[in-house]
Parts: C-alpha cells; sequence; structure tokens
C-alpha cells in the first residue's frame, strides 16, 4: 500500500464520501459526540430515519464512524491539517496567517526605518506574498469542508 493509499489518506474515500454521505459525516464531525439516527435525520433534513441510517452504516463500512451506546461516534478522522477547539474546526493555517500579519504589524510600526530600503521592501513584501498564500490555503481548506 502506497503513502497516497494509507488509511489515513482522504483521497480513498473520494469515491464514496460525496453527497448526503460526506453531509452525514461533516454533521457528526461538527457535533463532536456521538448522534443518533434521529438527531441526523432531523437536524439535516433528512426524508426519513431509514434514510439516515443507511448513510450512518456506509459511513460505517467504510471504516469512519464505529457504533457506540449512544449512537454513532467519529472514529477515523479525514480532514488534514485541522485542529478542533470545542466545536469550532480551525485550519492550521490559520496559525500562519496570525503570524504572518504579527509580522507585518512589527515590521510596519516598531521596525519602519525612517528612509525606505530595498531590504525592508523586500521584506515586507515576501511577508506580504506569505500571508496572501496562507490565506489562499485557508480558504481552500474551509471550502473543502462545507
Amino acid at each position: 500500500m502506497s503513502a497516497s493509499e494509507s488509511p489515513e489518506s482522504p483521497d480513498i474515500y473520494d469515491a464514496s464520501l460525496k453527497g448526503t454521505t460526506y453531509k452525514v459525516y461533516r454533521y457528526m464531525y461538527r457535533a463532536g459526540k456521538p448522534v443518533r439516527v434521529n438527531d441526523v435525520q432531523r437536524d439535516l433534513g433528512l426524508s426519513s430515519p431509514s434514510v439516515a441510517q443507511y448513510h450512518l452504516k456506509k459511513l460505517l463500512r467504510l471504516g469512519l464512524v464505529k457504533e457506540v451506546p449512544e449512537g454513532y461516534a467519529i472514529d477515523k478522522v479525514i480532514y488534514e491539517n485541522m485542529v478542533r477547539i470545542g466545536r469550532v474546526t480551525i485550519p492550521f493555517q490559520a496559525a500562519y496567517i496570525a503570524f504572518f500579519a504579527a509580522c507585518i504589524l512589527v515590521l510596519v510600526t516598531f521596525l519602519r526605518p525612517g528612509v525606505l530600503t530595498y531590504t525592508y521592501v523586500f521584506a515586507l513584501g515576501a511577508i506580504v506574498v506569505a500571508l496572501v498564500v496562507s490565506l489562499y490555503e485557508t480558504w481552500r481548506t474551509l471550502t473543502r469542508l462545507k
């Protein structure tokens, strides 16, 4: 099995984890606690509990969820580069955004030279580019969660 086919790689789930099944998985991930079939059906507006049960069983077969006494719980997290704090999921790139924004703030407030130099302009430009790239990567990660 190659690295791209490792069980933790979300690529192997792409074919099966689409549409409503993905919405159920994302709902469970965001809930951060075990959920019952009726909760999934009600909160996602599915037509019946049997539809919710079908998608939960599909996730169970994929090895992404497990049955627990309280219902179903996430067993394997497929989101890469994410940190969950309570019910909030934050991409790791958010730390880079904060770091680069702080660097820009320090550079333009405390380290501003009396006369602009090429070194200062280059440093400022490089940090701005790094910030833009980090913002773009964070946006891409967040759109994959939707």
